[in-house]
């Protein structure tokens, strides 16, 4: 397989993925959850995802849709279009999956496919975190995960700006 089929194969719809997720769980895999925008790709990115990674299991990367990242960061961004985006995080070694959202917070997502961990980073509080009581409702788990320090994209982009 090539490398862009390979990094195709891992975008996936909602109904697709929760077919993979079905075959996953048979398989006694443990689903990971995490979200974001991720509009330029920086170690901080990396050290969440490999974070997620070493909780075990599969581990999906929700990614917030271009007009979501707009509402969300203002009319300058995303830098990156969604399927670059998406493309990116599909590459490294710790996603399994990548899927589109389109609004603001994953709430609905997060009940679509039912993780067994929701993952964010350190600097949200687990009553910010959308889906954080539906998790815990059915006996998952929420975890948050320390920041790398100095690095965000929105810093990036204010430095280059200067």
């Amino acid at each position: 397989m090539v490398f862009e089929e390979k990094v195709d194969s891992k975008i996936f719809t909602l109904t697709d993925l929760q077919k993979r997720i079905e075959f996953w769980r048979r398989l006694g895999d443990k689903i990971v959850f995490t979200n974001g925008c991720f509009d330029i790709l920086h170690p901080g990115h990396i050290h969440l995802l490999a974070a997620c990674n070493e909780l075990g299991g599969r581990v999906i990367i929700g990614l917030n849709s271009d007009a979501s990242v707009t509402r969300l960061k203002g009319k300058s961004r995303p830098i990156n279009n969604q399927q670059s985006r998406a493309t990116l995080l599909a590459a490294t070694q710790f996603a399994d999956a990548v899927i589109f959202f389109e609004e603001d917070a994953p709430e609905n997502l997060i009940k679509a496919i039912k993780p067994d961990v929701l993952v964010k980073g350190g600097d949200w509080k687990k009553e910010q975190i959308a889906g954080a009581g539906f998790v815990e409702s059915y006996g998952g788990e929420v975890k948050t995960i320390a920041l790398l320090n100095g690095f965000s994209s929105t810093a990036i982009i204010e430095k280059m700006n200067k």
